[in-house]
């Protein structure tokens, strides 16, 4: 049976330009691996009975998002449950009101010190989201830092080269600059990739492959 991929794609506050280009990718995505893949920016869309029949759920949301206490509570029984979530670039700038989903995806939006070229450390170059992208590559990005992250609360997929950015700027005094992570959450599996913010990277194959790397690992189909 097809899986079932649903993407929230609600700005509550800054609306990233790149989200129609998101979406086009993930429906193309869909096409290719044969997914059933729903997007949508209303937010009365995510029910309960909605996720029952999801696969996977995807998040590229801002801002605080007026969902009611149900709503709330049905992500998380998902998730805990046995569900799948990939949460994009902005999903950490949201549900500052909502410490359960901070917990589930593993961290919130502390600032974006950096909007440049950096270089990427991949820490685990064997995983599905990042075995195409080498040891280490460089990107040009919107660099988020976090705040309520813990390394060892979650499975670092790549970390900022702190060689290639002013660390000045930054805000963790441990220098410690996750772009992407992934973790189980009570039966669930929960992935997180910083990267994104550039309208151009949702055409670029290598990137779509690391999309494409999320999703197949958050519906374990590639571990």
């Amino acid at each position: 049976m097809a899986k079932s991929v649903f993407m929230l794609r609600h700005s509550a506050g800054f609306e990233h330009s790149y989200l129609p280009d998101a979406e086009v990718a993930l429906k193309q995505l869909g096409k290719i691996e044969g997914w059933q893949v729903t997007t949508t920016h209303q937010l009365q869309a995510l029910t309960a009975q909605r996720l029952e029949d999801t696969d996977l759920l995807v998040f590229a949301t801002t801002g605080n998002l007026a969902l009611d206490e149900e709503q709330k509570q049905a992500v998380i029984a998902y998730v805990e449950g046995g569900g799948a979530f990939f949460g994009i670039h902005n999903a950490t700038d949201t549900g500052y009101d909502w410490p359960e989903y901070g917990r589930m995806i593993g961290g919130y939006f502390d600032g974006h010190p950096w909007h440049q070229q950096v270089g990427i450390i991949v820490e685990d170059v064997a995983h599905p989201a990042t075995r195409m992208l080498g040891e280490r590559f460089e990107v040009t990005d919107e660099i988020y830092t976090f705040k309520e992250w813990d390394r060892e609360a979650t499975h670092v997929l790549m970390r900022i080269d702190n060689s290639t950015v002013d660390t000045s700027k930054g805000n963790r005094q441990d220098e410690d600059y996750a772009m992407g992570w992934c973790h189980s959450f009570g039966q669930g599996r929960v992935i997180y990739s910083g990267l994104g913010h550039p309208d151009e990277l949702w055409t670029q194959p290598w990137f779509r492959q690391h999309i494409r790397g999320c999703m197949c690992w958050a519906l374990g189909l590639e571990d």
